[in-house]
């Protein structure tokens, strides 16, 4: 028995002494262990810590490394929670990003939200849609002064129509360089403010070239034969009405309107004074019925217009009990009362065709302009007959003029490239 335990002892010994021989090399060598006797009542384990140099290095060598072991641990945990912040940072700025919902139903919108050059949600491009497509009609408009200038033999009017496709060809080139700033990132789309600012000038200043070339078109025609074209949805096409409104406690305005745009056809004209810009506006706007505003009251009106076809209409107003009547194509629509009540139109304000004043002159929503052709635009300061409504929707000779203001071309000043064509109402009905 007791041969056996000493037999154990001596290869507990020897297979420490393997161990401590492994950990030597493993610290390149440079060690060496001597396997010696202990005593008979001596813990093996014991007595290798107590004679080996070595067994202190590798303890201390475990401890440095579990050290180690716990600070990478705590490197860990913080990277993590960094990573964590990232992510939501990184979601949060990718929410802000995504386009908003639709803006509610409603008619107004904060100014600060305004467009320089269109559509509030549109970007850049969009932009430069806008203006390729006033290029385009502008060009459209010198192609039918070229064919007006061979019939006639007019050298002047080749010779405008040579420099203004000049200044067109200059347009197209500006917007091709804004277009290869745009895929390129440049820097110089910090001033695209005040160079978006010159190309409307320019375009302005072109619509009015052309229209004092046009002039030799209509030199044989009524000035009251014409209508006026907003072939885009942008914020700078209007017209401006040169003499105000009087003040009045009856009205009726009646107009000939063409449109297909959707969803709306916009403002065929607002009237806005010190301190309200909603006087009197004629609105459909979104997805909402074509509206009459007075002093910022409303009622809807059951027009039906957007189908790209000439229609007549009419509205009449009274101030007592805001007594209201709604006339499509010389047809009694709909009626209402209600309707601003005891408040005349004031005078001293400005009246604007094909945009909506957010504030006096100013602040078109390019969402909110008239697209389409308008003709003959009456105001009369009192309400129109039945019979009366009806002789202007059929062009009938007794049809009257507006006694407020009457559709003449020298009445009107005009922006931003909307043009002025030649129209005959009862000619378009037959």
């Amino acid at each position: 028995m007791q041969a056996a335990k000493n037999a154990l002892r001596w290869r507990l010994l020897l297979l420490s002494c393997l161990l401590l021989e492994s950990s030597s090399q493993d610290f390149g060598g440079q060690t060496q262990f001597i396997c010696t006797s202990v005593p008979k009542n001596m813990d093996i384990c014991a007595a290798t810590l107590q004679n080996s140099v070595p067994g202190d290095d590798v303890k201390t060598t475990v401890m440095q490394l579990r050290e180690t072991v716990l600070q990478q641990k705590e490197t860990i945990m913080n990277q993590k929670e960094t990573i964590r912040e990232l992510t939501s940072k990184l979601a949060r700025c990718e929410s802000q990003s995504e386009p908003g919902d639709a803006r509610p139903g409603g008619r107004r919108k904060d100014a600060g939200s305004k467009n320089t050059m269109g559509d509030v949600s549109r970007g850049p491009a969009d932009t430069l849609t806008q203006l390729s497509q006033t290029l385009q009609s502008l060009k459209q408009r010198l192609e039918n002064l070229e064919q007006f200038s061979r019939s006639n033999n007019s050298v002047q009017a080749n010779s405008l129509k040579d420099l203004l496709q000049s200044k067109i060809d200059d347009l197209e080139k500006q917007v091709l360089s804004r277009v290869n700033s745009i895929e390129e990132g440049k820097p110089g789309l910090r001033n695209e403010t005040e160079q978006r600012g010159r190309v409307e000038s320019t375009l302005t200043s072109l619509h009015q070239r052309i229209t004092d070339l046009e002039k030799g078109q209509r030199e044989n025609r009524p000035l009251d034969k014409f209508q006026l074209t907003f072939p885009l949805r942008t914020n700078y096409m209007y017209a401006k009405v040169k003499k105000s409104l009087p003040e009045m406690y009856a009205l009726t305005v009646c107009m000939w309107l063409k449109s297909n745009a959707s969803p709306g056809v916009g403002t065929p004209f607002s009237y806005a004074v010190p301190g309200q810009a909603n006087e009197l506006v004629l609105i459909e706007w979104g997805n909402n019925p074509m509206e009459i505003l007075i002093n910022d009251k409303v009622a809807k009106l059951p027009f039906l217009i957007n189908d790209g076809k000439w229609h007549h209409i009419c509205v009449t107003w009274t101030t007592r009990d805001g007594v209201w009547e709604a006339f499509q194509d010389g047809v009694k629509r709909g009626s209402g009362e209600n309707l601003a009540p005891y408040h005349p139109i004031k005078p001293q304000g400005l009246l604007i065709l094909g945009q909506e004043q957010d504030m006096l002159g100013g602040g078109f929503d390019a969402t909110q302009a008239f697209v389409g052709d308008l003709a003959n635009f009456h105001i009369w300061d009192r309400k129109l007959s039945v019979g009366e409504i009806y002789n202007l929707a059929t062009c009938s000779s007794k049809a009257q003029v507006g006694n407020v203001f009457a559709w003449m071309e020298t009445s009107l000043d005009i922006y931003g490239g909307a043009s002025k064509w030649t129209f005959e109402a009862c000619r378009q009905l037959n």
